[in-house]
This record gives C-alpha cells, structure tokens and sequence, in this order.
C-alpha cells in the first residue's frame, strides 16, 4: 500500500459491500483521487444472498429474485455494467390470500394490503360482513396519538381492525420481512403509512389519494424487475469492474481497533491492515465480534434474525392438474401449513423455465416456527409439496429441488430500530470517526435499498477523508 494514498477498507461482500467498493474506486479513478479502496469478504464468493441456480435451462434463484422497479439505484447499477438488455419486468395477473384453507384474489386496489377501492373489498369473501364494518372505522377514526415509535400490527389493528389485518396486510407485510407485524417496527419499515394517517385523517383515502391511477391494462408494467440472465450476474459484471487486487475472499476480519485517527483490522489469516476509514457492509451478529470493546454495539447481540428457506420445484407442465390463474400467493397465518407464500415462477417470470415445464418457489420459516429450516431436504420438500397439494393438485415428483437456507438471514426491525440505529450512529461519529455501518441489517433490506446505502456510505467517507467531490452516478 502506498504511503501517499489514504486506506479505505469495505468489510462485506453482499451487495452493499460491492456496490460501495465499485462506486468508491469509480470515484477514485474518474477523479484521480488519493485513495484506495479494498474489499474483504469472509466467504469465498461476493453477492452474499443473491445466487442464482442455472440448471436444464431453468433460472433459480436461491436469495431475492427481483427489486421494486420504482427504486432506481438497482436498475441504475445494472446499466452501469452494461447488463440493461437483460432486464425485464414481472408479469402481472392475480395473487392470492391463501385464508380459511381456500385462496382468496387479493382485492383489486390493495395497496399492501390497504384497500383503496370500496367495491372489491366489499365483495370479497376474506372478510366477514362484521370484519368490513370494523375496517370502515378508519374514515372516522381519529389519527393515531401515539408518540414515538409502535408495531405495524398495533397501527394496522387500530386503523382496519384484526381480521383484516390477519387475512391481507400480515401476509403481505410480514412476508417481505419474515417477520412478527406486530413486533416489527412501523417506522422503521413503513413510515409512509403513519406519515398518511396523520395527513389525511384516513389510512384508506390517504392512500387513494396519493396512489397513481392505473394506467390501461394493455400498458401496465410488472411493478418488479429482475434480471434474465439471473441477479448473480450483476454481482459478476460489477466484481469484473473491481480493481484488480482490490477483492480478498475467504478472509474473515477477526478485530477492529482504533489506533490515533487510523484502524488496524487483524485478519484470519494473520495479517493486519490499515486503514483511514472503514465501511462495515457485515451482518449485525458480527460487528460486536469484530469490535468487542466498544459497547454501543452491544443492542446488536440482542437484535433478532429470522431463519428462512427457500424451496424451488421444477415440474413438467402436465403434473400441475389445478392450472390457477395467477402468480402466486401468501399464507395467512391462521392456517395450518408450514409455507409461507408461493410463487408461480413459471407465470411471473416467464423467462425462468423452459416451455412445457413449470417452475414453483415456496418459502418456508417464520418467527416462532424456524424448525423446517432445520429439517433435511427431502423433509423440507416433503412438506413443502403437501402443502401444495392441499390447493392444487400435482401429479408426482418434481424433476428436481433447489432447497436453499438462510439461517438467522432475515434482520428484524422491532419496535425502536429506528431511534437505537440513530444512537449507534451518534456514538460511531463521536468515538469512532471514520467507521460507517451500511446494509439490510440496519436501514433497508431490498437490493435497492441496500445498494443506496453502500452509495450514502461512500459519500460519507469522501466528505470525512475530506475529498471535496461530489459523488456523480450516470446512467449509461
């Protein structure tokens, strides 16, 4: 390393950990500036939960199969790479609540799960008569008092009542979180929910009023992207685009400590890097690991992670009797099966699957029932195709299984996330200048919302080093 460059170390090779190690040496080299940027991964392959299964012509993926399309920082990096021929949306058609062991069409005008339009919520048959008088409460309800921070459930039940709540918004919600509603936090998770209440006096017209009006059918996108090609691969093209030399894998940081103005990370293999500043893009279990003296870093230990596992099936088309139109669905919990949603992958992602076969994905893990992570993959499948066969008839065996654990995978943003992730970040800036924490564990879990943090985190670390440079992103 050069005396005369200023050491940045990203800690992390998920997608924050990347996305912040190709924009920060993009910066380097367009600007000439006096840094370097290395990246340290502790497992042999970068991408972290983005893995993509290419087998017998079908598109798996292990992790995230797709990004809200509205979120522009991941198809931003994807032209930035050159990979925005791959990139198409999701086809649409309907989605189901799986309630009352029958499959229900979510309403037309849910927007997650809040109803925006008065006829199909009232026609549909996941509520009962009494169940949709206490939802229309929420026009005549006061908004909500409560200072501080509450659980989406306490908010949802107070504004629509529990039975919507457990037959539309806890499936869809507690779905993208793998998480408890009524733990999870709401203004850590959907914040835009309260900000309507409090606007307009109604979560329902709030959330009318301010959703865009459908445009024709004929027209309409799939609100989600993805890549044809599959999501590891824009992990390979931006690797490709990393310095060379700059990427260490298999490297685990054992301790970081602080040294005058400067960081000494003491490495698994024995050696021990400098560094002037340090972007920690790791899961939170392991930050109190790698910095064991510093102890606002001690809520980390405590925060909780849900275990989950994905189980992807391949069939001939001919084996799925009970052709349903749609592209998936969620489970409420009020049922007595072990997945928590499905998707029709061969539907919503043409794209993945060969023609004449059929490609399911389910999902399975939820807080409180994380057992069937732990099972073999036969068990896992085993389960998983009863279930199935309780809505829809399949002849036989799948042609093969992708099963694929993420054990304590899934941060959980309880109640407060929010206010102690603006107290960590307080006592880092006064004790521990230099270090910034980016990543699904602590402001956002989606592939967009985690590449904007690895983003924020290099802009953090040019204005501290004081390079006085604007970070600029173009869109190829």
């Amino acid at each position: 390393m050069s005396d005369e460059k200023q050491t940045v170390i990203v800690i992390g090779g998920g997608i924050t950990g990347v996305a912040a190690a190709y924009y920060l040496q993009k910066m380097i080299n367009q600007q000439q500036l006096p840094l370097e940027c290395k990246l340290i991964e502790a497992t042999h392959r970068l991408g972290g939960k983005i893995q993509t299964v290419v087998r017998d012509g079908f598109v798996i993926e292990r992790g995230p199969d797709s990004f809200l399309a509205r979120k522009q920082s991941a198809s931003r990096l994807i032209h930035e790479v050159g990979l925005q021929d791959k990139l198409v949306h999701n086809a649409t058609g309907k989605s189901y609540i799986l309630a009352n062991e029958k499959l229900y069409a979510i309403p037309g005008g849910a927007v997650m799960g809040i109803p925006t339009k008065i006829r199909p919520f009232a026609l549909s048959g996941l509520f009962s008569p009494i169940g949709k008088l206490r939802a229309a409460l929420d026009f005549i309800l006061p908004p909500t008092k409560t200072v501080g921070d509450l659980s989406l459930g306490q908010f949802f039940r107070r504004r629509l009542g529990d039975e919507v709540v457990e037959n539309l918004i806890e499936p869809l919600l507690s779905g993208i979180y793998a998480g408890d509603i009524d733990q999870l936090s709401l203004m850590a998770t959907f914040p835009q929910f309260f900000h309507l209440e409090q606007k307009h006096g109604s979560l329902v017209l709030g959330a009318k009023r301010t959703t865009p009006k459908a445009k024709e059918t004929a027209n309409k996108k799939g609100i989600f992207q993805t890549l044809t090609t599959g999501l590891q691969s824009l992990v390979e093209e931006v690797e490709k685009r990393l310095e060379p030399g700059s990427v260490s894998k298999g490297i685990r940081v054992e301790l970081v400590e602080k040294h005058d103005r400067r960081y000494r990370l003491y490495l698994s293999n024995g050696e021990v890097w400098t560094a002037d500043s340090v972007i920690v893009a790791a899961p939170h279990q392991v930050v109190p690991e790698m910095f064991p003296n510093v102890s606002f870093f001690e809520p980390f230990k405590t925060m909780p992670s849900t275990s989950v596992a994905t189980v992807a099936l391949a069939f001939a088309e001919e084996a799925i009797e009970q052709n349903i139109d749609g592209t998936g669905f969620v489970v409420s919990r009020r049922n007595d099966y072990t997945i928590t949603a499905c998707t029709w992958t061969h539907k919503k992602w043409p794209h993945t699957t060969p023609k004449g076969k059929a490609l399911l994905r389910c999902y399975v893990g939820r807080p409180g029932d994380e057992a069937i992570v732990e099972q073999s993959d036969d068990d896992i499948i085993r389960v998983v195709i009863d279930d199935l066969n309780k809505i829809m008839r399949i002849n036989g065996r799948p042609e093969f299984a992708v099963v694929s654990r993420w054990k304590k995978a899934m941060p959980q943003y309880v109640v407060g996330h929010k206010e102690r992730m603006e107290t960590v970040k307080e006592k880092i800036n006064e004790q521990l200048p230099g270090v910034f924490l980016a990543g699904s564990s602590y402001e956002g879990l989606g592939l967009p919302d985690c590449i904007d943090q690895g983003e924020e985190a290099v802009k953090k670390v040019l204005d501290y080093l004081g390079v006085n440079k604007q970070l600029v992103v173009e869109v190829n």
